[in-house]
């Protein structure tokens, strides 16, 4: 498996991350859509992320997923869509809290991410690994075994 195909595995468990506008930190939940390239995110109008979209602009999405075993920042571009077929596919519970309308929600707002590069490191999937690597370092004297860094151009 390549790095830019186990980025896209990892991230598809990943429930919330970082984005960076203008140097503001929000929290938002990815949607990824490897076969398109890009990361989805469902926001509301007059938002940061939705302003930014609106623009063009160059963001930062940061990400810490033990979970996943993914953490790093992923570079790219922000672009508002009108796909509702996208829309009907990344819509989830979590998104159906915020926005009493639904999908027809007027204050809905589809915004598209398209990554360029990414920093990530590429860590044990799981919280059992973790510890192990950590004990067995401990009693041995020497370095945990916690993955991988690696540097992802799309």
């Amino acid at each position: 498996m390549t790095d830019t195909q186990e980025f896209w595995d990892r991230l598809a468990n990943v429930r919330a991350g970082l984005m960076e506008v203008d140097g503001r930190l929000i929290p938002m939940s990815p949607n990824c859509a490897p076969e398109d390239g890009c990361i989805w995110f469902l926001t509301a109008r007059g938002t940061d992320a939705a302003k930014a979209a609106q623009s063009g602009k160059e963001i930062r999405f940061a990400i810490c997923d033990t979970d996943a075993g993914l953490h790093g920042v992923v570079n790219g571009t922000l672009q508002l869509s009108e796909d509702r077929e996208k829309l009907a596919e990344v819509w989830n519970f979590v998104a159906a809290s915020w926005f009493e309308g639904g999908k027809d929600d007027p204050d809905l707002v589809l915004v598209r991410m398209t990554p360029k590069t990414s920093e990530l490191w590429l860590s044990p999937k799981s919280g059992m690994v973790f510890l192990y690597e950590t004990l067995k370092a401990n009693l041995t004297d020497t370095q945990p075994d916690m993955g991988r860094h690696v540097t992802v151009t799309f």
